[in-house]
């Protein structure tokens, strides 16, 4: 049997005439939705618990998304804390009538919280770093965690 990698989800979507403009560009909001349930599964998939959305760190759309791209999510735990996981959210597009490869249309850090049975932040497991890859990715998480946690402190 396959081993299952917790801390990775991959979710993709055809864009559809009704999530776009006039233009035929893609909303920025309807993105934004795939990104946060991208966030969410992925840190749900890692705590097996409820989760919730507590920050989301700055959006940068570096390429025009278009009506029947292909989006594909990528969410992957970086840290966690005793509650709050820190989920990287990438977002690639691919036009599927060329053989262009698929370009990178945003980045972003999704903040996920998560909750016990009566809505109260619940502990999530300690996350397990096997490559050097992994470390580096916590190591920043953790940069990150506590920049904000001492901006909020001020």
């Amino acid at each position: 049997m396959q081993k299952t990698d917790r801390r990775k989800l991959t979710m993709s979507q055809v864009m559809l005439p009704n999530q776009a403009n006039v233009a035929g560009n893609v909303h920025g909001g309807e993105i934004m939705k795939l990104m946060d349930s991208t966030a969410y599964a992925t840190a749900m998939k890692y705590s097996k618990s409820n989760v919730v959305t507590a920050r989301v760190d700055e959006l940068e759309f570096h390429a025009p998304i278009f009506v029947g791209a292909m989006v594909t999510c990528t969410g992957t735990i970086a840290y966690v804390g005793r509650s709050s996981m820190e989920v990287i959210v990438t977002v690639d597009v691919e036009d599927l009538e060329t053989d262009e490869p698929p370009r990178r249309a945003l980045t972003a850090y999704f903040t996920m919280v998560a909750l016990d049975r009566m809505g109260r932040p619940r502990s999530v497991p300690e996350l397990n770093i096997e490559t050097e890859d992994e470390k580096k990715l916590f190591e920043e998480g953790e940069k990150r965690y506590l920049s904000r946690k001492v901006k909020k402190e001020k």
